[in-house]
């Protein structure tokens, strides 16, 4: 038909829908793969990456620091504090925001051009205050390299970069001052206060000045050490990440170092913190405090003293000292040489151990080219550093061991006593030297021609070694070893502060059993090695009843609160090595060795003392340019003597032998412990008890006789015991020296000045070394001074004479100014 249009033909349509159908599967695949991306993506951006991009978010809109505990506070047992922390603060920077301020001042000042350029005026840019700038303020204010800081700077990825840890308040003030823009670079002041308590610019007052950002102050902790070296090797040190590296404060870091707390902060899109009231604090929790057993007079006292005799001597190697409370274990005083100071903890101090790392640099520097790459050197010379370090920060009361000598005389004879081998009534014939089976050499005394027949109590105190040696030989090697296993010396000693605490060393029981040569030797402490630490328990046991303690240093763990976390509690002894009635016959010979023996030396006037000497050969030193060897010199004692409470136990090693002193424990370190034992016995409540010879010189105060007639100062002084002499003609006392209530000897001279004036001329103090009490007490009272003895006091050798002075020849001191000598009797061997 006309007009109609035609149909498509049927293969068309099928084409047509072929097409449509092929359409719709192709946009379904396009959907559903559309689809599985898109839940991929929001899988992978919701959930795989959650956390990542959570803390990525919380980086951009927060600023997180944390803010150091409290690291806990040392105690003595006073509770003065040894170790200490104060708050400080770390300086650090944003690289991010730094460079992001530095833009920002470029694209203000690049605004600014346009516009002058714009306007036709003259357009002077503002000065950028750059990452140079800051690097050069902060280096100057913190003594940081400014490349350092530099290099800080230039990550420009990270947020947090510190320059340096804990500065004082005064540099963290200055810092502010800078970031304040209150100074410049230089340290110029850019600032003045208005009447309206406003900060303005000195050189516009009407503006403020620029604050920079990029840097910003944590909190943090820092520690200090009030008492500075004082018990160094004890309290030891932390380290830069103020983390315990030494001592006590390694040991209980866990303990002393609390949790660390953190700041959050919000920031807006410029990088710049929000208002407070955006920041959230997490407090720190601070760390427990500790109280030692320790007493920082005690302390002061002993390594004043044992500072003193290792000059005195040129000792080689340092030396150790330890006082203990005896039926406890509490350690009171414990010192090592050489030490340290904990607040520079990497700076050698000691100067012979300075010396020796010097020498062995030196020689690295002249071989440096001997070495196949500048690490290697380096690696060579940090060795020597650190090998140098380790030596001044080892406790050696812990950690060393040596051959202890005589002073091991009580622990034999205290074993011989508890088995029946040997009683006060033994005697022992000693002719210089002694023979013993299965060696080829002799056994020497001390006293080469010998003590001939003496008592248990008179071998003790003349330190004789063939004595000792038969008392060895009596027990035998059986019953002598499981006496060195009871008295705990060859097990570690439990101590508290030990990380890795030192060992005796002994022969195997085996070997010990074969034969009596190591019997021999051992009986008076040769041939094995110990610690001071286990000898000194080892002697209390000796003394205190038998009972062996386990030493300790920690008392008590007190919260913020001073709530008692840990107390230490009363000390239960291990177990009881001899009698109570064996242990009072050890305490008798002891006491003898230091009234009438080679302990002399260490005699303190007002107490009893008890003692034991040693003088012991270190084994392999001897060599054609040394054939003497080298010796380590040594003094135990205690007191009182007939019930001990503190006993005492110093070591010197290696003295040397030209001081013009006999080499010995009873020449060289026994004054030492009289000097000691008599400071500090009154701190620790042990009070005097003289005799009636020692009252004669006891210190009393001298009466004031200002205004009497000559006749009645000298009658009430006398009365009093001062001898008097007077210069002038007048009746009547107008002066006195020493003045009215002085302390002096009770047998000093006062001088009565009579109608004529008081001359004011300072006495020079005259050197009085080696002279005997009569002599030293004529010199000193002629250069118009007075003579305190103290020392050796009582003694029938005739050898007594002045061996130091408590104030040096030359000074000048007012007239009847008391000075100390110490007397020593020189005939003593051990």
């Amino acid at each position: 038909m006309a007009g109609r249009s035609p149909r498509k033909s049927e293969a068309a349509r099928r084409a047509n829908q072929v097409v449509r159908g092929r359409t719709v599967i192709v946009m379904l695949l396009l959907g559903v793969v559309t689809f599985i991306m898109l839940f991929w993506k929001l899988y992978d951006l919701q959930i795989r990456r959650h956390d990542e991009l959570q803390n990525e978010a919380a980086g951009q809109q927060t600023r997180e620091s944390t803010v150091a505990a409290s690291r806990g506070t040392i105690y003595d047992r006073n509770y003065h504090p040894l170790a200490t922390s104060a708050t400080a603060e770390n300086v650090c920077i944003s690289p991010l925001e730094l460079a992001a301020f530095v833009r920002k001042q470029e694209e203000a000042n690049e605004a600014a051009r346009k516009k002058a350029e714009e306007s036709g005026k003259t357009y002077v840019p503002a000065r950028v205050l750059d990452e140079a700038y800051v690097a050069r303020g902060l280096s100057r204010i913190l003594g940081v390299e400014e490349e350092e800081i530099l290099r800080l700077a230039a990550m420009t990825a990270t947020q947090y970069q510190r320059v340096t840890r804990r500065v004082e308040q005064d540099v963290a003030d200055e810092v502010r001052r800078f970031m304040n823009g209150e100074i410049d670079d230089e340290g110029r002041e850019l600032t003045f206060v208005n009447e309206d308590g406003r900060t303005r610019l000195l050189s516009d007052p009407k503006k403020a000045p620029t604050a920079l950002q990029g840097i910003f102050l944590e909190l943090d902790s820092r520690r200090y050490y009030p008492y500075g070296a004082l018990a160094a090797n004890v309290v030891g040190f932390v380290n830069g990440e103020n983390q315990g590296a030494y001592g006590l404060e390694s040991k209980f870091n866990d303990v002393l170092e609390g949790t660390t707390g953190y700041t959050v902060a919000a920031k807006n899109a410029r990088n710049t913190d929000l208002p407070f009231h955006y920041e959230k604090i997490i407090d720190p929790e601070n760390g427990y405090d500790m109280v030692l057993t320790l007493d920082t007079r005690v302390q002061a006292s002993l390594e004043k003293n044992m500072e003193s005799m290792l000059e005195t001597y040129d000792a080689k190697n340092g030396g150790t000292g330890i006082v203990m409370e005896v039926n406890t274990g509490a350690i009171i005083a414990m010192a090592s040489y050489p030490n340290f100071d904990p607040a520079d903890y990497s700076t050698i101090r000691d100067e012979k151990l300075l010396a020796s790392v010097n020498a062995e640099l030196e020689a690295l520097e002249e071989k440096k080219d001997t070495f196949e790459e500048e690490k290697d050197y380096s690696e060579a010379v940090k060795a020597v550093e650190d090998r140098a370090q380790g030596l001044q920060w080892r406790n050696r009361c812990v950690s060393d061991t040596y051959e202890p000598g005589s002073t091991f005389k009580p622990i034999t004879l205290a074993a011989a006593l508890e088995e029946g081998a040997v009683n006060m009534n033994s005697s022992f014939s000693c002719s210089g030297s002694v023979m013993v089976q299965g060696w080829d050499k002799p056994f020497y005394c001390s006293k080469k021609a010998g003590h001939g027949t003496q008592s248990l109590k008179v071998a003790t105190g003349n330190s004789c070694n063939p004595a000792f040696i038969a008392i060895g030989l009596k027990m035998g090697t059986q019953k002598y070893y499981k006496y060195l296993r009871s008295f705990g010396l060859m097990d570690p000693t439990g101590f508290d502060m030990a990380v890795g605490e030192g060992k005796g060393i002994f022969s195997d029981e085996k070997t010990f059993n074969s034969n009596v040569v190591s019997l021999a030797s051992y009986a008076f402490g040769q041939t094995f090695n110990v610690t001071p630490l286990e000898l000194i328990r080892a002697q209390a046991a000796c003394i205190n009843g038998g009972y062996l303690y386990t030493p300790y240093v920690v008392d008590q763990i007190l919260d913020g609160d001073g709530n008692i976390i840990q107390q230490h509690g009363a000390s239960t002894p291990v177990r009881q090595v001899v009698s109570e009635e064996t242990s009072a016959l050890v305490r008798e010979c002891l006491e003898y060795v230091v009234a009438s023996g080679t302990g002399k030396n260490g005699q303190v006037t007002g107490y009893r003392i008890g003692g034991k000497t040693g003088t012991a050969d270190k084994t392999g030193t001897k060599t054609p340019s040394n054939p003497k060897g080298d010796v380590v010199v040594s003094f135990m004692c205690f007191a009182p003597a007939d019930d001990p409470q503190y006993i005492m136990l110093i070591t010197m090693d290696t003295p040397s032998r030209n001081t013009g002193v006999f080499v010995s424990g009873g020449n060289m370190v026994a004054p030492t412990a009289s000097r000691i034992m008599g400071e500090i016995l009154p701190d620790l409540g042990i009070e005097p008890d003289y005799s009636s010879s020692e009252l004669l010189v006891s210190d009393v105060p001298v009466p004031n006789v200002v205004g009497q007639t000559a006749a009645e100062a000298k009658a009430k002084l006398e009365s009093a015991g001062f001898a008097c002499r007077t210069v002038g003609g007048g009746e009547t006392v107008t002066a006195q020296t020493p003045a009215g209530g002085a302390i002096v000897p009770n047998d000093a001279s006062i001088i009565l000045y009579l109608g004529q004036e008081k001359p004011d001329t300072p006495c020079t103090v005259p050197n009085v070394s080696g002279r005997t009490a009569a002599e030293a007490n004529r010199m000193l009272t002629n250069a118009g001074l007075i003579m305190k003895m103290a020392g050796t006091t009582v003694t029938s050798s005739g050898n007594v004479h002045a061996m130091s002075q408590n104030v040096a020849e030359g000074t000048e001191l007012p007239a009847g100014s008391v000075v100390t000598v110490w007397f020593g009797d020189s005939s003593v061997l051990d």
